[in-house]
């Protein structure tokens, strides 16, 4: 026979009035039973986050700066935020020295690598890595792109992906329904 008992814990309580704040003025006590009581999960429809990660992170038109970089260091990113960065490290090498490409993360004191590629100074070979990552940017961080020489290049793009509280943004023309 099913028994339903209320339960009075105030921590309970008070995550569901912050879950669901709709539910504030019922006073009516949370209640347990001994039946098996099928459940639907809809805590993404209910966070309006119903688009699916890799739509959400998607390259678009609209939404992506592309960037070449060679025998350089430029700067990609450097507003707070999560940001996508996708593409290549490509490299020729001959017996005029190394390669060396690098992404990394810096606060204007110190730079943190994120990846990095350093090829050898022989002749004849080719460099061809491809890159796909989010990096998490604070307030004053910026991400950065480097090559030492014109025959090795950082090549890409990156879109921001949610901002520093990690409030999603969709690209650039597209509505989820």
């Amino acid at each position: 026979m099913a028994q339903i008992t209320s339960v009075t814990s105030e921590s309970l309580q008070a995550k569901i009035r912050e879950l669901l704040p709709s539910q504030q003025g019922f006073g009516e006590d949370l209640q347990a039973t001994n039946v098996i009581t099928p459940v639907i999960d809809l805590t993404s429809a209910a966070e309006g986050s119903g688009v699916g990660e890799n739509l959400q992170t998607a390259l678009a038109f609209g939404s992506i700066t592309s960037f070449s970089v060679a025998n350089t260091t430029t700067t990609l990113a450097n507003s707070a935020g999560f940001w996508r960065i996708f593409g290549n490290f490509n490299a020729t090498t001959n017996s005029g020295g190394a390669r060396i490409l690098d992404l990394s993360i810096t606060d204007g004191v110190s730079t943190k690598i994120i990846t990095k590629v350093q090829t050898a100074s022989v002749s004849g070979g080719q460099v061809d890595l491809p890159f796909d990552f989010v990096v998490f940017l604070r307030a004053g961080d910026s991400v950065t792109a480097t090559s030492n020489n014109n025959a090795a290049h950082v090549m890409g793009c990156y879109r921001q992906i949610a901002d520093v509280n990690g409030v999603l943004v969709n690209p650039v023309g597209f509505t989820p329904q």
